[in-house]
């Protein structure tokens, strides 16, 4: 497989396979995964980064163990629209993944989803700085899956 649009990814999927979101950070790696019916996006777990081979091993594992038939990373993209270093990066990621697998990936723009999961968790969950620091990684990578399972057509 290779990179595809996000429109594109239910039409790549076997049956009762799901969709997992990555919100790739420099420390962690977020993760969100969508139900089969590609309606809702849950937040899943945190991986610490280390090596990719680490990384990618982790990444692995959940992704037998959940039936996982795409990828969807979150892309991002500077307030300006414009590409910077950390974009370049999640492209590499991509490519690194597609070299060990072959799973569809699509990238969704995430610009300003971290902010606004720290404004829910402040506002409306309430949690103290601790316990967001531990749910924000993958809280953002559901909010990134969301938005790209809301984007598809019903």
């Amino acid at each position: 497989m290779a990179i595809c649009k996000p429109a594109e990814i239910k039409e790549k999927l076997a049956k009762n396979q799901a969709v997992l979101g990555l919100d790739l950070g420099t420390k962690t790696i977020g993760l969100a995964i969508s139900d089969v019916g590609l309606m809702i996006a849950s937040p899943l777990t945190t991986i610490a980064r280390t090596k990719f081979t680490k990384d990618f091993a982790a990444l692995e594992k959940v992704i037998a163990e959940r039936q996982v038939g795409a990828l969807v990373l979150g892309l991002p993209v500077e307030m300006d629209g414009t590409e910077g270093p950390r974009v370049q990066a999640t492209r590499s990621f991509a490519d690194e993944v597609l070299k060990r697998r072959d799973i569809p990936i699509a990238f969704w723009d995430e610009r300003l989803s971290t902010a606004a999961v720290q404004r829910m968790l402040t506002d409306e969950a309430d949690l103290s700085r601790k316990r967001r620091a531990e749910v924000v990684d993958k809280m953002a990578a559901a909010y990134i899956l969301q938005g790209m399972l809301d984007s598809l057509p019903r």
